[in-house]
């Protein structure tokens, strides 16, 4: 962990993901915000995402807490995608994917960024 960041700071973070792809997901429900649950649904998840993650952006560097935001939020929404709405990923996507999970591995075990 960077620069006094402590294990609350990516718990935050984590939740502040978690809290995205509801987002998302409820974006996707709200057919374009014509259906009102789904739409404050979306609007609430990402204002307290957001609130968390500029919490998280006081000890976890911007860069850092980035990669981790969308490296892992595009794997769960895509992972949404295929088990709730049944949006099928083909081999090039689940490579992607996989180069995405790296990435973002790399980054948090090999870099200097990022204190072990």
């Amino acid at each position: 962990m960077s620069g006094g960041a402590s294990a609350s700071a990516y718990l935050l973070l984590g939740t502040a993901i978690v809290l995205e792809v509801l987002g998302t997901t409820a974006l996707k429900a709200s057919d374009g915000f014509t259906r009102l649950v789904p739409g404050v649904i979306t609007v609430v998840a990402y204002a307290v995402s957001f609130y968390l993650l500029s919490l998280t952006l006081k000890t976890v560097p911007v860069g850092i807490a980035y990669a981790i935001w969308s490296g892992v939020g595009i794997v769960l929404v895509s992972t949404v995608g295929w088990l709730h709405y049944g949006q099928r990923l083909d081999l090039p996507a689940l490579l992607g994917l996989g180069l995405i999970v790296a990435g973002v591995l790399v980054v948090n075990l090999c870099s200097k960024s990022v204190s072990h």
